[in-house]
């Protein structure tokens, strides 16, 4: 079964080379039972591991089963180990966080052997440990630790096992406990290498092999009988069931048991996450808050807009020139040009609105009709002043919100006579609510027809500004164009006059620069929130090196048992994003609640976008995997004898 021919291993530390085994050869027969014998040193465990696949020769040829293996890949030599070998050790080597029955049941998870799961209680009752299923190693004597390790190195069903020192740290009983399974095992066919450095322990093998100095000195039988067979026939089913996949729920559930078996380095962890997260929802909270509120600011003031005004000077309020005003009938004329949907000429004033016993300052401002669709003021309640109540200067008002809420509390204004500046206005609607437009309420005002402003009211001839609404954006400049060549001509001004008597205000551009503004402050707070999750993952990577190294005995025993360099590596990249993502919903709720206060308290406008969650939930599991990939494969290049010695 075993056949090896000049087998060397030469170990180094720093420039010192020791040879641990100098040209080695021997066979081993199926269904044998061999015990290595030497003293500390000699070189006999190191030919176990080598034998078992737990470290490489220098140089050599090694058949198992007519086989070359020497040459082998580390993935090659794992699928050997999960289907061919099981491990015993003098240090047990139990994951102290687990069960018995997890214990034994661990291998099925490297060899993909979910069917044998049911065996782990079966082989802990017939090695005598039917009554300790759920206790975890800390919970049992020696022997029962060297119990549960038997079974578990038969949890595969392997062809061969190997045994480094089984009753090294065990009483007499024990020793003879253990020594009885071996050999029933023997008997029934399992090929068994052992090594010891007991005289009489090693009487219970068919033979002795003494090693010193890296060299086989002697190669003797015992009294103790011949090879047992195995099967040829169970040999060949056993072949077809080996290499089956692991599924992911297998690497989850490790991965599980491991995060929960450090609560509180998990916890550190997670923390560090919880916090970058919740600093990222409740930054972008804050920020969709008030790119929200900006538009919705933005869009009170309509679309395509542009506001046309006399040109003054910085200094003294007048055209350096003089100032050219704007007439109703320039307004008239701007609604016929063909760039332009509507255009309205704007009158405004302060005045005195009085209903009852409460009166109230506030803005009256005089429009056209179509003001209603440029400015989007359909009324709430009632209606906007007709075209026919314009030109006959109709005493008609609507109401903002804050003018109708001072002097009709929660009655509705409707049909309600106001006196603005002593003079009667019959109230036909109330506007809808604009919010805060810079310094100024866009909800304090009153709204009437223009001509009854100008002549009824304010005594103005001529309007203030012209609210245009272009076609379309792309007619938003032939508009501009179109609307001061027309001033011009209307006010017999040269057009190669050095100062413009008008000034256009394209809202568009406005609109622009400031949702560029906030898009600016979005990315801005966004950026600290995400250094905030950087340092968060640095602190995931600290914990699994950490983590890493307490492990790197349970790593070598994982390899040992049959898992390979990608399982190690999915296990702890698993674990890793387990924490992040654990530490992301935590965020997400601690964020959420973060700007629900930052609301209340402080009265911010703040929105917890779905895309905001989204990007929190992507960059902590990309945090996990980013920061978790090195610490993995750290784990998954160690190699399984180093890291059983590892102290």
């Amino acid at each position: 079964m075993i056949s090896v021919k000049g087998l060397s291993k030469i170990y180094k530390t720093g420039k010192v080379e020791y040879q641990a085994l100098n040209d080695v050869s021997l066979e081993i027969k199926k269904g044998e039972f061999v015990a290595i014998m030497g003293p500390s040193g000699s070189g006999k465990s190191t030919l176990m591991h080598l034998l078992g696949f737990l470290d490489k020769p220098d140089s050599g040829s090694y058949l198992l089963e007519g086989k070359e293996t020497a040459g082998l890949t580390d993935e090659e030599y794992a699928c050997l180990r999960q289907n061919k070998i099981g491990f015993v050790f003098q240090q047990f080597h139990l994951l102290p966080r687990s069960s018995a029955s997890e214990n034994v049941s661990m291998p099925l998870v490297y060899s993909g052997k979910k069917f044998f799961e049911h065996r782990a209680a079966e082989l802990l009752e017939s090695v005598g440990l039917a009554a300790k299923l759920k206790n975890r190693p800390g919970e049992m004597s020696g022997g029962e630790k060297q119990r549960t390790a038997i079974a578990r190195a038969l949890i595969n069903d392997p062809e061969i096992i190997f045994a480094d020192e089984p009753t090294g740290n065990l009483d007499s009983k024990s020793e003879k406990e253990i020594m009885d399974i071996f050999t029933a095992l023997n008997n029934k066919g399992k090929t068994i290498v052992m090594v010891t450095h007991e005289p009489e322990i090693a009487q219970y093998a068919h033979r002795i092999i003494t090693v010193r100095d890296g060299r086989i000195l002697s190669d003797k039988k015992t009294s103790n009988g011949e090879a047992v067979l195995l099967n040829p026939k169970e040999h060949e089913e056993k072949e077809k069931k080996a290499g089956l996949e692991i599924e992911f729920k297998d690497y989850l559930k490790q991965a599980l048991i491991s995060v929960m078996g450090n609560k509180l380095r998990s916890a550190l962890s997670v923390l560090g996450i919880l916090i970058g997260v919740a600093s990222v929802i409740a930054m972008l909270a804050l920020a969709e808050g008030a790119k929200e509120s900006i538009n919705k600011q933005l869009s009170s003031l309509g679309s395509n807009l542009l506001v046309v005004s006399p040109a003054y000077n910085r200094s003294g309020g007048v055209s350096r020139e003089g100032t050219t005003r704007i007439t109703i009938q320039d307004s008239y004329e701007a609604g016929r040009l063909p760039s332009v949907k509507y255009a309205s000429g704007i009158v405004s004033g302060n005045v005195q609105a009085v209903y009852g016993n409460k009166n109230k300052s506030t803005r009256v401002e005089g429009a056209a009709p179509e003001y209603e669709l440029i400015r989007s003021y359909q009324p709430e309640t009632g209606r906007f002043f007709t075209e026919q109540e314009t030109k006959q200067r109709e005493r008609v008002a609507l109401l903002g919100q804050t003018v109708a809420k001072e002097l009709f509390g929660s009655e509705d204004p409707t049909g309600a006579t106001v006196k603005i500046n002593r003079v009667n206005f019959k109230v036909t609607g109330v506007l809808p609510t604009k919010g805060s437009g810079g310094w100024r309420d866009q909800d304090d005002i009153i709204l009437i027809p223009i001509n009854t402003a100008m002549y009824r009211l304010l005594g103005k001839q001529y309007v203030d500004q012209i609210y245009v609404q272009a076609k379309g954006a792309e007619y938003l400049e032939s508009a501009q164009n179109e609307i001061m060549e027309l001033l011009n001509k209307r006010h017999n001004i040269s057009a190669s006059r050095k100062d413009p008597a008008f000034e256009i205000r394209n809202m568009a551009e406005m609109q622009e620069a400031i949702q560029s503004t906030s898009r600016t402050l979005t990315w801005l707070l966004g950026s600290i929130a995400a250094i905030s999750l950087l340092v968060g993952g640095i602190g995931i990577m600290n914990i699994m090196l950490v983590s890493v190294k307490e492990r790197t005995r349970e790593i070598g025993l994982r390899k040992a048992v049959g898992a390979r360099s990608s399982d190690i590596l999915y296990q702890f990249m698993i674990e890793a994003v387990i924490m992040t993502l654990t530490g992301g919903f935590a965020g997400i709720i601690l964020g959420s609640l973060i700007a629900l206060l930052m609301a209340v308290l402080a009265g911010w406008a703040v929105k917890v976008s779905v895309f905001s969650v989204l990007l929190a939930v992507f960059f902590s599991a990309a945090t996990g995997l980013g920061f978790g990939i090195w610490p993995a494969r750290q784990a998954a290049e160690l190699n399984p004898i180093d890291a059983l010695r590892y102290e």
